[in-house]
């Protein structure tokens, strides 16, 4: 009992200090854009931060080449609580230039701390302990991200953004000391760059392979189109509406964060109980209708109870999406490469989204908030199509949990 609750531990505490450096780049870097007064087509290019995500296979190998896991875990927390402590100079004079250099920076090292967190668990723990502690990575990384789009908003609204970006960086090197304390020490790697390599191809050539993969790989690049073109927009939006820092931080944080969760939950269940193939197309109708709830807020202005209401439908409909997406990444994994292959999966579908949200401002400012979310929800159109028509040889009745998956802690929606 003594060692299952020391696991419990410090899986928690790893997946929290995984999804915290993520919520400051990919959430905490928008409302702070928001509140400097950043254009829009600048607040849509902050979805490019996320491309170190999206590309971190490629360096992957150094994570088992030099050192070994517990120690870049330890390594990449102190330096990462040294960024977060750093921005503090741009916080100061709302230097929005400096400010994204270093989110860029904070970007790549988390990146790598991903892999570090992720390789640890990977070593650490049994295959039947890896999916039997599936659920308690993804609690712990949305609580992470909820803490970060949440409380630490709200306290760069009450306090300072300075106060915000203390706070960030305090929490990550209390989690750094905590793990060089408390974590087992990691089993030694026995990879070598030749055979990683090696491995990395081989993946690639198998996954594309697969029968039907064409279809596979357009719904993937495509089901997050629209959605991911809205959700570039909903902070600098609810800010056009007059919400604040405390109350963004509320509604897309904390409201925002639990109906995302309990979302991706009920699609699970929907998904095991009528099979992927019967839920995907009801499940893929409701995360785009979630889309021009937006385009009515924007033309109506209604109170903040519809706001509320508008948020977390959206949110829940986008954990909808995402155990769609989960669990059809999850069934073109096959053979001896299932992790990579889900890994070049979400970074096929995670790249999609980084490049439509990147450019969305742009159309944003162009056209207006009514006329965008109309378009971002034509964009999420072909998916439906998609879903409508995709073979039946794309459907098995697999549904693993994959150890390391992004999908699973929301990265790239």
């Amino acid at each position: 009992m003594r060692k299952k609750f020391k696991t419990f531990r410090w899986i928690s505490s790893t997946y929290y200090a995984e999804g915290l450096p993520y919520s400051l780049v990919q959430q905490v870097s928008v409302q702070f854009f928001t509140y400097a007064g950043a254009s829009l087509q600048v607040i849509g290019l902050l979805s490019f931060l996320g491309l170190p995500w999206n590309l971190k296979l490629f360096w992957s190998p150094l994570i088992d080449l030099f050192a070994d896991k517990k120690r870049w875990l330890v390594v990449m927390e102190i330096v990462l609580g040294g960024v977060a402590a750093l921005l503090i100079w741009p916080a100061q004079h709302l230097n929005l230039d400096l400010a994204a250099k270093i989110f860029m920076l904070m970007a790549f090292l988390s990146a790598t701390h991903d892999m570090s967190v992720d390789g640890y668990y990977i070593q650490t723990l049994s295959p039947s302990d890896q999916a039997a502690f599936s659920g308690l990575r993804v609690a712990a990384y949305r609580i992470a991200m909820l803490v970060g789009n949440g409380v630490l908003v709200i306290i760069a609204g009450w306090i300072s953004w300075i106060a915000c970006f203390l706070t960030a960086a305090a929490m990550i090197w209390g989690l750094a000391a905590f793990h060089q304390r408390a974590l087992p020490p990691s089993p030694p790697s026995t990879s070598h760059k030749g055979q990683h390599w090696h491995a990395v191809r081989e993946a690639f050539t198998t996954y594309l392979q697969q029968p039907g993969i064409l279809w596979a790989l357009a719904f993937i690049l495509l089901f997050r189109a629209g959605d991911a073109m809205m959700a570039a927009m909903v902070t600098p939006f609810l800010s056009h509406l007059g919400y604040g820092l405390v109350a963004r931080g509320i509604l897309t944080g904390t409201v925002g964060t639990v109906t995302t969760i309990g979302g991706a939950l009920l699609g699970g269940i929907i998904i095991s109980r009528w099979g992927l193939r019967h839920a995907l197309l009801p499940l893929t109708l409701i995360q785009s209708l979630a889309i021009p709830a937006y385009a009515w807020l924007a033309w109506v202005t209604p109170s903040v109870w519809w706001v509320g209401v508008t948020v977390a439908f959206e949110q829940a409909a986008a954990g909808l999406g995402t155990a769609v997406l989960m669990v059809f990444l999850m069934q073109r994994c096959q053979g001896a490469y299932q992790a990579t292959h889900f890994a070049i999966g979400s970074a096929l579908m995670s790249v999609a989204a980084t490049v439509v949200g990147g450019f969305s401002g742009f159309l944003a400012a162009q056209v207006g908030f009514v006329e965008f979310f109309l378009l971002a929800f034509a964009a999420a159109l072909p998916s439906l199509w998609l879903a409508l028509r995709m073979p039946a040889v794309l459907f098995t009745d697999r549904q693993e949990s994959l150890p390391g998956s992004d999908l699973l802690e929301g990265k790239g929606e």
